[in-house]
């Protein structure tokens, strides 16, 4: 699988039709998988029904619309978990594949990012995708996997990182159930 992910944000308005999405409107977005990496697309139930059955999408999942938030001001200087992920998913390398995954598990655990699907590969490689809330911005994470004994010392890494102390406990390591794509 390509080491090309991207944050993508959701779109204010469908990709097939072209109307803007009503607040509280459901639609649907699929991730398509390509040569260069990830590509999104947002629509409305119309142009899902209408949309042909090829390609298939890699992932897609149903949300309900909310209009994009004003951005809050920026901390003065001030590092946290989301500015740190987004910061390694631009770097995209290997090295920081473990802290991607467990900053995603924290930014999940505070409910900043929803898990919206597992997808297993040919190889057994897991590959997560989350949704962040307040945006629809898509984050795909591969899952490294990660044994018990080996969670405790990356959460330490990550939390010297962002210049907090050590949590008491680690974070647990999620399941390999799938989560199935919503019809």
């Amino acid at each position: 699988m390509t080491n090309d992910w991207t944050i993508q944000s959701r779109s204010t308005q469908c990709a097939a039709t072209g109307a803007a999405f009503a607040e509280g409107e459901y639609f649907y977005t699929l991730l398509f998988h390509e040569k260069d990496g990830f590509r999104r697309e947002d629509l409305c139930e119309e142009g899902f029904k209408a949309r042909p059955e090829s390609p298939a999408p890699f992932s897609f999942w149903r949300s309900k619309f909310e209009p994009p938030q004003a951005a809050p001001p920026e901390p003065v200087s001030k590092q946290n978990a989301e500015d740190l992920l987004r910061a390694y998913m631009v770097e995209s390398g290997p090295d920081h594949a473990n802290a991607r995954y467990i900053l995603a598990l924290m930014l999940e655990r505070k409910r900043i990012l929803r898990e919206v699907e597992v997808k297993h590969g040919d190889d057994g490689s897991l590959t997560r995708i989350y949704e962040r809330a307040r945006t629809g911005e898509v984050f795909v994470i591969p899952d490294p996997q990660l044994r018990l004994d080996q969670v405790e010392q990356l959460q330490s890494q990550v939390a010297a990182l962002l210049g907090s102390p050590v949590p008491a406990a680690p974070v647990p390591v999620q399941g390999e159930a799938e989560v199935s794509s919503p019809s």
